[in-house]
Protein backbone atom coordinates (compact mmCIF):
# COMPACT_ATOMS: atom_id res chain seq x y z
CA UNK A 1 0.00 0.00 0.00
CA UNK A 2 1.26 3.45 -0.91
CA UNK A 3 1.16 6.29 1.60
CA UNK A 4 -1.48 8.09 -0.47
CA UNK A 5 -3.79 5.04 -0.28
CA UNK A 6 -4.31 5.71 3.44
CA UNK A 7 -7.37 7.52 4.71
CA UNK A 8 -7.00 10.82 6.53
CA UNK A 9 -7.36 9.29 9.99
CA UNK A 10 -5.03 6.39 9.09
CA UNK A 11 -2.35 8.89 8.10
CA UNK A 12 -2.98 10.90 11.27
CA UNK A 13 -2.38 7.74 13.32
CA UNK A 14 0.89 7.01 11.50
CA UNK A 15 2.04 10.60 12.05
CA UNK A 16 1.24 10.31 15.75
CA UNK A 17 3.13 7.00 16.07
CA UNK A 18 6.16 8.30 14.19
CA UNK A 19 5.82 5.76 11.36
CA UNK A 20 5.94 8.60 8.83
CA UNK A 21 6.33 12.36 8.73
CA UNK A 22 4.27 15.21 7.36
CA UNK A 23 7.02 16.03 4.87
CA UNK A 24 6.96 12.43 3.58
CA UNK A 25 3.16 12.52 3.29
CA UNK A 26 3.20 15.89 1.52
CA UNK A 27 5.90 14.76 -0.89
CA UNK A 28 3.91 11.59 -1.59
CA UNK A 29 0.86 13.71 -2.44
CA UNK A 30 2.88 15.98 -4.72
CA UNK A 31 4.36 12.95 -6.46
CA UNK A 32 0.88 11.49 -6.91
CA UNK A 33 -0.36 14.77 -8.38
CA UNK A 34 2.56 14.74 -10.82
CA UNK A 35 1.75 11.13 -11.73
CA UNK A 36 -2.01 11.33 -12.35
CA UNK A 37 -3.27 14.91 -12.48
CA UNK A 38 -2.47 15.26 -16.15
CA UNK A 39 -5.41 12.89 -16.67
CA UNK A 40 -7.63 14.06 -13.81
CA UNK A 41 -7.01 17.85 -13.87
CA UNK A 42 -8.25 18.25 -10.31
CA UNK A 43 -5.73 20.98 -9.42
CA UNK A 44 -5.77 24.46 -10.92
CA UNK A 45 -2.60 25.42 -9.08
CA UNK A 46 -0.21 23.92 -6.54
CA UNK A 47 1.49 25.67 -3.62
CA UNK A 48 4.39 23.27 -3.21
CA UNK A 49 6.55 25.73 -1.28
CA UNK A 50 3.79 26.64 1.17
CA UNK A 51 2.71 23.03 1.68
CA UNK A 52 6.21 21.73 2.32
CA UNK A 53 6.96 24.63 4.68
CA UNK A 54 3.80 23.81 6.67
CA UNK A 55 4.78 20.11 6.70
CA UNK A 56 8.26 20.91 8.00
CA UNK A 57 6.74 23.10 10.72
CA UNK A 58 4.41 20.26 11.73
CA UNK A 59 7.27 17.78 11.96
CA UNK A 60 9.25 20.27 14.04
CA UNK A 61 6.33 20.68 16.48
CA UNK A 62 6.00 16.93 16.77
CA UNK A 63 9.74 16.48 17.34
CA UNK A 64 9.67 19.09 20.09
CA UNK A 65 6.89 17.22 21.85
CA UNK A 66 4.37 20.05 21.53
CA UNK A 67 0.70 19.11 21.98
CA UNK A 68 -0.76 18.63 18.51
CA UNK A 69 -4.26 18.45 17.09
CA UNK A 70 -5.35 15.21 15.41
CA UNK A 71 -4.94 16.60 11.87
CA UNK A 72 -1.59 18.29 12.38
CA UNK A 73 0.59 17.42 9.38
CA UNK A 74 -2.16 15.88 7.22
CA UNK A 75 -2.09 17.36 3.68
CA UNK A 76 -5.36 18.78 2.33
CA UNK A 77 -6.46 20.98 -0.58
CA UNK A 78 -9.26 23.51 -1.10
CA UNK A 79 -11.67 24.44 -3.86
CA UNK A 80 -10.63 27.55 -5.77
CA UNK A 81 -13.60 29.43 -4.28
CA UNK A 82 -11.83 29.82 -0.90
CA UNK A 83 -9.59 32.86 -0.47
CA UNK A 84 -5.98 31.90 0.23
CA UNK A 85 -3.58 34.63 1.26
CA UNK A 86 -0.99 35.26 -1.44
CA UNK A 87 -2.10 32.28 -3.56
CA UNK A 88 -4.03 33.06 -6.74
CA UNK A 89 -7.77 32.52 -6.30
CA UNK A 90 -9.89 32.69 -9.45
CA UNK A 91 -13.11 30.73 -8.73
CA UNK A 92 -12.21 29.01 -12.05
CA UNK A 93 -13.06 32.25 -13.91
CA UNK A 94 -11.04 34.46 -16.22
CA UNK A 95 -12.59 37.51 -14.57
CA UNK A 96 -10.48 36.89 -11.43
CA UNK A 97 -7.31 35.95 -13.26
CA UNK A 98 -4.25 37.07 -11.28
CA UNK A 99 -6.17 37.85 -8.08
CA UNK A 100 -4.07 37.10 -4.99
CA UNK A 101 -6.14 37.63 -1.84
CA UNK A 102 -4.63 39.62 1.05
CA UNK A 103 -6.20 37.27 3.64
CA UNK A 104 -7.43 33.71 4.18
CA UNK A 105 -11.01 32.54 4.33
CA UNK A 106 -11.93 31.58 7.90
CA UNK A 107 -12.09 27.91 6.90
CA UNK A 108 -8.59 28.09 5.41
CA UNK A 109 -7.29 29.85 8.52
CA UNK A 110 -8.77 27.13 10.72
CA UNK A 111 -7.09 24.43 8.63
CA UNK A 112 -3.76 26.22 8.91
CA UNK A 113 -4.20 26.61 12.67
CA UNK A 114 -4.88 22.87 12.84
CA UNK A 115 -1.48 22.32 11.20
CA UNK A 116 -2.61 20.95 7.85
CA UNK A 117 -0.36 21.62 4.84
CA UNK A 118 -2.54 22.99 2.00
CA UNK A 119 -1.36 21.60 -1.33
CA UNK A 120 -3.22 24.01 -3.58
CA UNK A 121 -6.45 25.08 -5.27
CA UNK A 122 -8.89 22.66 -6.85
CA UNK A 123 -10.86 22.81 -10.09
CA UNK A 124 -14.56 23.70 -10.05
CA UNK A 125 -17.39 25.03 -12.16
CA UNK A 126 -16.95 28.77 -12.76
CA UNK A 127 -18.27 30.63 -9.70
CA UNK A 128 -19.65 27.25 -8.56
CA UNK A 129 -22.32 27.37 -11.29
CA UNK A 130 -22.66 23.88 -12.71
CA UNK A 131 -23.10 20.19 -12.01
CA UNK A 132 -20.25 18.70 -14.05
CA UNK A 133 -17.16 20.92 -13.60
CA UNK A 134 -17.35 21.68 -17.34
CA UNK A 135 -17.98 25.41 -16.95
CA UNK A 136 -14.48 25.93 -15.49
CA UNK A 137 -12.57 28.53 -17.49
CA UNK A 138 -9.50 26.28 -17.21
CA UNK A 139 -11.05 23.12 -18.62
CA UNK A 140 -13.09 20.28 -17.14
CA UNK A 141 -12.02 17.95 -14.37
CA UNK A 142 -12.17 14.20 -15.10
CA UNK A 143 -13.58 11.38 -12.99
CA UNK A 144 -10.83 8.99 -11.79
CA UNK A 145 -13.26 6.06 -12.15
CA UNK A 146 -13.60 6.81 -15.87
CA UNK A 147 -11.71 9.80 -17.24
CA UNK A 148 -14.21 10.21 -20.08
CA UNK A 149 -16.86 11.10 -17.47
CA UNK A 150 -17.57 14.02 -15.16
CA UNK A 151 -16.69 13.90 -11.45
CA UNK A 152 -19.75 16.09 -10.83
CA UNK A 153 -19.85 19.70 -9.83
CA UNK A 154 -19.35 22.30 -8.82
CA UNK A 155 -16.83 20.81 -6.36
CA UNK A 156 -15.63 18.32 -8.97
CA UNK A 157 -11.96 18.96 -8.34
CA UNK A 158 -12.40 18.45 -4.59
CA UNK A 159 -14.01 15.05 -5.19
CA UNK A 160 -11.69 13.94 -8.01
CA UNK A 161 -8.54 14.76 -6.03
CA UNK A 162 -9.76 12.44 -3.26
CA UNK A 163 -10.79 9.63 -5.61
CA UNK A 164 -7.43 9.89 -7.40
CA UNK A 165 -5.68 9.71 -4.00
CA UNK A 166 -3.86 12.99 -4.56
CA UNK A 167 -4.74 14.35 -1.13
CA UNK A 168 -6.34 13.17 2.13
CA UNK A 169 -9.11 15.73 2.60
CA UNK A 170 -10.62 18.66 0.74
CA UNK A 171 -12.97 21.59 1.15
CA UNK A 172 -15.91 22.15 -1.16
CA UNK A 173 -18.99 24.34 -1.22
CA UNK A 174 -22.59 23.27 -1.64
CA UNK A 175 -25.20 25.69 -3.02
CA UNK A 176 -27.57 23.14 -4.56
CA UNK A 177 -25.72 19.85 -4.11
CA UNK A 178 -22.18 20.77 -5.14
CA UNK A 179 -20.50 18.75 -2.36
CA UNK A 180 -22.89 15.80 -2.26
CA UNK A 181 -23.37 15.17 -5.99
CA UNK A 182 -19.61 14.99 -6.79
CA UNK A 183 -19.11 12.77 -3.74
CA UNK A 184 -21.76 10.40 -5.09
CA UNK A 185 -20.16 10.29 -8.53
CA UNK A 186 -16.63 9.56 -7.20
CA UNK A 187 -17.14 7.08 -4.32
CA UNK A 188 -16.23 9.66 -1.68
CA UNK A 189 -18.01 11.20 1.31
CA UNK A 190 -19.22 14.79 1.37
CA UNK A 191 -21.04 16.76 4.05
CA UNK A 192 -23.09 19.90 3.45
CA UNK A 193 -23.41 21.42 6.94
CA UNK A 194 -26.42 23.30 8.24
CA UNK A 195 -26.48 26.84 6.87
CA UNK A 196 -24.49 28.91 9.36
CA UNK A 197 -22.57 25.99 10.90
CA UNK A 198 -19.36 26.65 8.89
CA UNK A 199 -18.23 30.21 8.18
CA UNK A 200 -18.71 31.69 4.70
CA UNK A 201 -16.25 34.52 5.39
CA UNK A 202 -13.70 34.56 2.60
CA UNK A 203 -15.72 32.20 0.41
CA UNK A 204 -16.49 33.81 -2.95
CA UNK A 205 -20.27 34.21 -3.03
CA UNK A 206 -22.59 32.58 -5.54
CA UNK A 207 -25.99 32.60 -3.78
CA UNK A 208 -25.52 33.96 -0.28
CA UNK A 209 -28.60 32.40 1.33
CA UNK A 210 -27.75 28.95 -0.05
CA UNK A 211 -23.92 28.63 -0.04
CA UNK A 212 -22.54 26.18 2.51
CA UNK A 213 -18.80 25.32 2.80
CA UNK A 214 -18.07 21.79 3.98
CA UNK A 215 -15.62 18.89 4.17
CA UNK A 216 -15.03 16.05 1.71
CA UNK A 217 -12.94 12.93 2.30
CA UNK A 218 -12.76 9.21 1.57
CA UNK A 219 -14.51 7.99 4.75
CA UNK A 220 -17.17 9.17 7.18
CA UNK A 221 -14.63 9.34 10.03
CA UNK A 222 -12.34 11.54 7.93
CA UNK A 223 -15.22 13.94 7.25
CA UNK A 224 -16.08 14.02 10.96
CA UNK A 225 -12.48 14.89 11.83
CA UNK A 226 -12.43 17.75 9.31
CA UNK A 227 -15.81 18.98 10.51
CA UNK A 228 -14.41 19.21 14.03
CA UNK A 229 -11.91 21.77 12.77
CA UNK A 230 -14.34 23.75 10.59
CA UNK A 231 -17.43 24.07 12.81
CA UNK A 232 -16.90 27.36 14.64
CA UNK A 233 -18.91 30.49 15.29
CA UNK A 234 -17.29 33.28 13.29
CA UNK A 235 -18.01 36.92 14.19
CA UNK A 236 -16.73 37.90 10.73
CA UNK A 237 -19.72 36.11 9.14
CA UNK A 238 -23.07 37.68 10.05
CA UNK A 239 -24.86 34.41 9.19
CA UNK A 240 -22.59 32.24 11.34
CA UNK A 241 -24.63 30.51 14.06
CA UNK A 242 -23.40 30.69 17.69
CA UNK A 243 -24.41 27.05 18.21
CA UNK A 244 -22.63 24.54 20.43
CA UNK A 245 -20.29 22.20 18.53
CA UNK A 246 -20.41 18.53 19.55
CA UNK A 247 -17.58 16.02 19.37
CA UNK A 248 -18.31 14.59 15.92
CA UNK A 249 -16.18 11.49 16.45
CA UNK A 250 -17.60 10.63 19.89
CA UNK A 251 -20.90 9.03 18.77
CA UNK A 252 -19.69 7.78 15.40
CA UNK A 253 -19.83 4.08 16.30
CA UNK A 254 -23.17 4.08 18.16
CA UNK A 255 -25.13 2.58 15.27
CA UNK A 256 -28.72 3.10 14.17
CA UNK A 257 -30.66 0.70 16.39
CA UNK A 258 -33.86 2.42 17.48
CA UNK A 259 -33.63 5.28 14.98
CA UNK A 260 -36.42 6.11 12.55
CA UNK A 261 -35.32 6.84 8.99
CA UNK A 262 -37.74 8.54 6.62
CA UNK A 263 -37.98 7.56 2.95
CA UNK A 264 -39.53 10.46 0.98
CA UNK A 265 -41.51 9.04 -1.92
CA UNK A 266 -40.94 12.17 -4.03
CA UNK A 267 -37.18 11.49 -4.28
CA UNK A 268 -37.50 8.36 -6.37
CA UNK A 269 -38.06 10.44 -9.48
CA UNK A 270 -39.16 9.37 -12.93
CA UNK A 271 -36.12 8.79 -15.12
CA UNK A 272 -33.88 7.66 -12.26
CA UNK A 273 -31.27 5.16 -13.37
CA UNK A 274 -32.56 1.68 -12.34
CA UNK A 275 -29.16 0.65 -10.96
CA UNK A 276 -29.09 3.76 -8.76
CA UNK A 277 -32.57 3.04 -7.43
CA UNK A 278 -31.71 -0.62 -6.81
CA UNK A 279 -28.58 0.29 -4.81
CA UNK A 280 -30.47 2.83 -2.71
CA UNK A 281 -33.29 0.36 -2.04
CA UNK A 282 -30.70 -2.23 -0.97
CA UNK A 283 -29.12 0.33 1.37
CA UNK A 284 -32.53 0.94 2.96
CA UNK A 285 -32.85 -2.81 3.60
CA UNK A 286 -29.38 -2.78 5.15
CA UNK A 287 -30.46 -0.07 7.59
CA UNK A 288 -33.45 -2.22 8.58
CA UNK A 289 -31.11 -5.14 9.27
CA UNK A 290 -29.02 -2.80 11.45
CA UNK A 291 -32.03 -2.02 13.65
CA UNK A 292 -33.45 1.16 12.12
CA UNK A 293 -37.14 1.57 11.35
CA UNK A 294 -38.06 2.84 7.88
CA UNK A 295 -40.95 5.30 7.70
CA UNK A 296 -42.66 6.33 4.48
CA UNK A 297 -42.91 10.15 4.43
CA UNK A 298 -44.03 12.79 1.97
CA UNK A 299 -42.44 16.13 1.10
CA UNK A 300 -45.19 17.37 -1.23
CA UNK A 301 -43.58 20.65 -2.30
CA UNK A 302 -40.42 18.88 -3.54
CA UNK A 303 -41.78 19.07 -7.09
CA UNK A 304 -41.41 22.86 -6.96
CA UNK A 305 -37.86 22.84 -5.58
CA UNK A 306 -36.01 22.90 -8.90
CA UNK A 307 -37.96 25.89 -10.22
CA UNK A 308 -37.68 27.66 -6.86
CA UNK A 309 -33.93 27.15 -6.71
CA UNK A 310 -33.35 28.39 -10.26
CA UNK A 311 -35.13 31.64 -9.44
CA UNK A 312 -33.50 32.32 -6.06
CA UNK A 313 -29.93 31.25 -6.85
CA UNK A 314 -29.52 33.23 -10.12
CA UNK A 315 -31.20 36.27 -8.52
CA UNK A 316 -28.65 36.29 -5.70
CA UNK A 317 -25.84 35.56 -8.16
CA UNK A 318 -26.77 38.52 -10.36
CA UNK A 319 -26.34 40.77 -7.33
CA UNK A 320 -23.19 39.11 -5.98
CA UNK A 321 -21.39 39.09 -9.34
CA UNK A 322 -22.02 42.78 -10.01
CA UNK A 323 -18.76 43.50 -8.15
CA UNK A 324 -16.64 42.02 -10.95
CA UNK A 325 -16.33 45.08 -13.17
CA UNK A 326 -12.60 45.49 -13.86
CA UNK A 327 -12.17 48.32 -11.36
CA UNK A 328 -10.79 46.72 -8.20
CA UNK A 329 -9.33 43.29 -8.94
CA UNK A 330 -8.95 40.62 -11.56
CA UNK A 331 -9.35 41.11 -15.29
CA UNK A 332 -9.65 44.57 -16.89
CA UNK A 333 -10.45 45.07 -20.58
CA UNK A 334 -7.59 47.32 -21.71
CA UNK A 335 -9.08 48.14 -25.10
CA UNK A 336 -12.12 49.87 -23.55
CA UNK A 337 -12.75 53.47 -24.62
CA UNK A 338 -14.47 54.59 -21.42
CA UNK A 339 -15.73 53.45 -18.03
CA UNK A 340 -19.04 52.00 -19.21
CA UNK A 341 -17.29 50.29 -22.11
CA UNK A 342 -14.75 48.81 -19.67
CA UNK A 343 -17.51 47.37 -17.49
CA UNK A 344 -19.18 45.71 -20.45
CA UNK A 345 -16.05 44.38 -22.14
CA UNK A 346 -14.53 43.11 -18.87
CA UNK A 347 -17.64 41.15 -17.97
CA UNK A 348 -18.07 39.88 -21.52
CA UNK A 349 -14.47 38.64 -21.69
CA UNK A 350 -14.27 37.45 -18.08
CA UNK A 351 -17.46 35.46 -17.60
CA UNK A 352 -18.23 32.16 -19.31
CA UNK A 353 -21.57 31.19 -20.91
CA UNK A 354 -23.13 29.53 -17.84
CA UNK A 355 -22.32 32.47 -15.56
CA UNK A 356 -23.77 34.91 -18.10
CA UNK A 357 -26.88 32.76 -18.40
CA UNK A 358 -27.50 32.80 -14.65
CA UNK A 359 -26.79 36.52 -14.31
CA UNK A 360 -29.35 37.21 -17.02
CA UNK A 361 -31.94 34.89 -15.44
CA UNK A 362 -31.42 36.47 -12.03
CA UNK A 363 -31.53 40.03 -13.31
CA UNK A 364 -34.78 39.29 -15.11
CA UNK A 365 -36.34 37.72 -11.99
CA UNK A 366 -35.43 40.80 -9.93
CA UNK A 367 -36.50 43.38 -12.51
CA UNK A 368 -39.42 45.78 -12.01
CA UNK A 369 -42.68 44.09 -12.85
CA UNK A 370 -41.32 40.56 -12.35
CA UNK A 371 -39.98 40.64 -8.79
CA UNK A 372 -43.34 39.78 -7.17
CA UNK A 373 -44.27 37.25 -9.84
CA UNK A 374 -41.02 35.31 -9.69
CA UNK A 375 -38.51 36.02 -6.91
CA UNK A 376 -41.00 36.82 -4.14
CA UNK A 377 -43.18 33.83 -5.04
CA UNK A 378 -40.12 31.59 -5.07
CA UNK A 379 -39.26 32.70 -1.54
CA UNK A 380 -42.78 31.82 -0.40
CA UNK A 381 -42.48 28.35 -1.92
CA UNK A 382 -39.09 28.00 -0.23
CA UNK A 383 -40.87 28.45 3.10
CA UNK A 384 -43.34 25.70 2.20
CA UNK A 385 -40.45 23.37 1.31
CA UNK A 386 -38.82 24.00 4.67
CA UNK A 387 -42.14 23.39 6.44
CA UNK A 388 -42.36 20.00 4.70
CA UNK A 389 -39.02 19.03 6.22
CA UNK A 390 -39.99 20.36 9.65
CA UNK A 391 -43.14 18.22 9.61
CA UNK A 392 -41.22 15.12 8.46
CA UNK A 393 -38.70 15.50 11.28
CA UNK A 394 -41.47 15.23 13.85
CA UNK A 395 -41.77 11.61 12.71
CA UNK A 396 -38.19 10.57 11.90
CA UNK A 397 -34.57 11.15 12.93
CA UNK A 398 -33.24 11.56 9.39
CA UNK A 399 -34.22 11.16 5.74
CA UNK A 400 -32.61 8.71 3.30
CA UNK A 401 -32.69 9.30 -0.48
CA UNK A 402 -30.57 8.91 -3.60
CA UNK A 403 -27.94 11.63 -4.00
CA UNK A 404 -27.86 11.77 -7.79
CA UNK A 405 -30.54 10.26 -10.05
CA UNK A 406 -27.82 8.95 -12.39
CA UNK A 407 -24.19 7.84 -12.12
CA UNK A 408 -21.38 9.87 -13.68
CA UNK A 409 -22.28 10.89 -17.22
CA UNK A 410 -19.97 11.49 -20.17
CA UNK A 411 -18.17 14.81 -20.44
CA UNK A 412 -19.92 16.86 -23.12
CA UNK A 413 -23.12 14.82 -22.84
CA UNK A 414 -25.22 17.58 -21.23
CA UNK A 415 -23.14 20.70 -21.77
CA UNK A 416 -25.43 22.03 -24.51
CA UNK A 417 -28.63 21.19 -22.62
CA UNK A 418 -28.77 23.45 -19.52
CA UNK A 419 -32.15 22.14 -18.32
CA UNK A 420 -30.94 18.54 -18.41
CA UNK A 421 -27.85 19.63 -16.46
CA UNK A 422 -29.98 21.44 -13.87
CA UNK A 423 -31.98 18.24 -13.29
CA UNK A 424 -28.82 16.59 -11.92
CA UNK A 425 -29.41 18.47 -8.65
CA UNK A 426 -33.06 17.47 -8.26
CA UNK A 427 -32.38 15.28 -5.20
CA UNK A 428 -29.95 17.63 -3.45
CA UNK A 429 -31.14 21.22 -3.79
CA UNK A 430 -34.24 21.04 -1.49
CA UNK A 431 -31.78 20.56 1.39
CA UNK A 432 -30.15 23.92 0.56
CA UNK A 433 -33.47 25.72 0.23
CA UNK A 434 -34.32 24.52 3.75
CA UNK A 435 -30.84 25.22 5.17
CA UNK A 436 -30.50 21.65 6.46
CA UNK A 437 -27.45 19.37 6.78
CA UNK A 438 -27.00 16.73 4.08
CA UNK A 439 -24.43 14.00 3.56
CA UNK A 440 -23.57 11.69 0.67
CA UNK A 441 -21.76 8.39 1.12
CA UNK A 442 -20.97 5.48 -1.22
CA UNK A 443 -23.66 2.80 -1.44
CA UNK A 444 -22.69 0.72 -4.47
CA UNK A 445 -21.52 0.54 -8.06
CA UNK A 446 -23.16 0.09 -11.42
CA UNK A 447 -22.32 -2.92 -13.58
CA UNK A 448 -19.97 -0.61 -15.48
CA UNK A 449 -18.09 0.13 -12.26
CA UNK A 450 -19.40 3.65 -11.66
CA UNK A 451 -20.04 4.79 -8.06
CA UNK A 452 -23.52 5.34 -6.62
CA UNK A 453 -24.24 7.65 -3.69
CA UNK A 454 -26.73 7.59 -0.81
CA UNK A 455 -27.98 10.86 0.67
CA UNK A 456 -28.87 11.50 4.32
CA UNK A 457 -30.62 14.69 5.47
CA UNK A 458 -31.16 15.73 9.08
CA UNK A 459 -32.51 18.34 11.44
CA UNK A 460 -30.69 21.69 11.68
CA UNK A 461 -27.28 21.36 13.39
CA UNK A 462 -27.68 17.58 13.69
CA UNK A 463 -24.59 16.73 11.62
CA UNK A 464 -23.36 14.38 14.36
CA UNK A 465 -26.39 12.11 13.90
CA UNK A 466 -25.99 12.08 10.12
CA UNK A 467 -22.34 11.06 10.53
CA UNK A 468 -23.36 8.31 12.96
CA UNK A 469 -26.03 6.99 10.55
CA UNK A 470 -23.58 7.12 7.65
CA UNK A 471 -20.89 5.32 9.62
CA UNK A 472 -23.28 2.47 10.53
CA UNK A 473 -23.74 1.72 6.83
CA UNK A 474 -20.09 2.28 5.95
CA UNK A 475 -18.94 -0.12 8.66
CA UNK A 476 -20.93 -2.96 7.08
CA UNK A 477 -19.77 -2.35 3.49
CA UNK A 478 -16.40 -2.08 1.80
CA UNK A 479 -17.29 0.48 -0.88
CA UNK A 480 -14.94 3.14 0.47
CA UNK A 481 -12.07 0.64 0.30
CA UNK A 482 -12.44 0.25 -3.45
CA UNK A 483 -9.88 2.45 -5.22
CA UNK A 484 -10.37 4.19 -8.52
CA UNK A 485 -8.42 2.49 -11.35
CA UNK A 486 -6.09 5.36 -12.15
Amino acid sequence: MQLTDLTLLELAAKLASGETTSVEATQACLARVAQVDGKVKAFLRLDEHGALAAAEASDARRKQGNPLGPLDGVPVAVKDIFLTEGVETTCASHVLQGFRPPYDATTVRLLKEAGTPILGKLNQDEFAMGSSNESSAYGPCHNPWDVTRTPGGSSGGSAAALAAREVFGTLGTDTGGSIRQPAALTNTVGLKPTYGRVSRYGVIAYASSLDAPGPMARTVGDVAALMQVLARHDPLDSTSAPADVPDYLADLEHGVAGLKLGVPREYFVEGMDPEVEASVREALKAYERLGATLVDVSLPHTKYALATYYLIAPAEASSNLARYDGVRYGLRAREAKGLKDMYGLTRDQGFGPEVKRRIMLGTYALSAGYYDAYYLKAQKVRTLIREDFTKAFTQVDALVTPTSPVPAFKLGEKVNDPLSMYLMDVCTLPCNLAGLPGLSLPCGFTKAGLPIGLQLMGRPFDEAKLLRIARAFEREHDYVRRLAPI
